[in-house]
């Protein structure tokens, strides 16, 4: 597993984006020029939010979580292609109103959501600089659902296509790191500033031999799973063969519950 050194991030890595993202200010600033809305005001954003209701279901980790009065907006960070990015989207957009609407609450309630990728590649292939989407009907498009679900994905590789000056001259510094406004040199003062702090340096290296441990975790049980698998695989061919449990037992490394069980099942069948 490969992890930048501290020196080499950019703003377009993970660790930068996020704690830049923290500055209420730029974070304002940059839903402001993406969107283009005016927010009256933005509660402190949060990191790497985790959203996961039940124990059963699936959680999700927000890169940025932000709010105001009657919005929330997800911005999220996307380097690698992903081909389930759309899935994504659906997901996180059920886990935002999961977390904003309460037990007995009315559904006019729901505050009106936006979830932004920002990419370092093309999404969909078509070298548009923005995807934007909202549910139309599909007999007349200009029948808008109006269930103020708002997705929004930036490619920045096609920012010389961006007709916005604004919007074009971020999309061109995520894509090479390359200041041209006053918003984006701002941007990049503050990530300096970022890595010239020790703190930043010693937590980015805690984060990462956290993220590596998982990782190696990971692996280690994901092999452990598919020698269970392919154990539980062999002892089925063995019973089949009508080879006795204490041989299977021996033959598998499983233990007698499991080979019994096993045997069961294949007599039911």
């Amino acid at each position: 597993m490969y992890f930048k050194k501290f020196d080499d991030l950019t703003f377009a890595d993970h660790y930068i984006f996020e704690k830049v993202l923290q500055n209420k200010e730029i974070c304002q600033e940059l839903l402001e020029r993406l969107l283009k809305i005016k927010i009256e005001h933005l509660e402190y954003p949060e990191i790497e939010k985790t959203i996961s209701p039940y124990y059963e279901t699936k959680g999700v980790r927000l890169d940025v979580y932000v709010k105001d009065s009657n919005k929330v907006f997800d911005i999220e960070l996307q380097n690698a292609n992903d081909v389930d990015i759309h899935l994504r989207t659906r997901y996180y957009q059920s886990m935002l109103d999961t977390n904003n609407l309460l037990k007995g609450e009315h559904y006019s309630n729901l505050p009106e959501s936006f979830i932004i990728f920002i990419c370092n590649y093309d999404p969909f292939g078509k070298n548009l600089p923005i995807y934007s989407f909202e549910n139309h009907c599909l007999e007349n498009p200009d029948v808008i659902l109006k269930d103020k679900c708002n997705k929004k994905f930036f490619n920045a590789t096609a920012y010389k296509k961006e007709k916005d000056v604004e919007i074009s001259a971020f999309l061109e510094y995520i894509c090479n790191q390359k200041t041209v406004d006053d918003f984006t040199n701002r941007i990049n003062s503050l990530v300096e500033k970022i890595k010239q702090q020790e703190i930043n340096r010693k937590e980015y290296s805690t984060v990462n031999i956290h993220d590596q441990d998982n990782f190696l975790r990971g692996k280690r049980e994901g092999i452990s799973q598919g020698e269970h698998q392919k154990a539980i695989e062999t002892a089925i061919n063995f019973l089949q063969m009508g080879i006795s449990v204490e041989q299977v037992v021996q033959g598998t490394g499983l233990s007698f519950e499991v080979i019994n069980e096993l045997k069961s099942q294949l007599s039911r069948s």
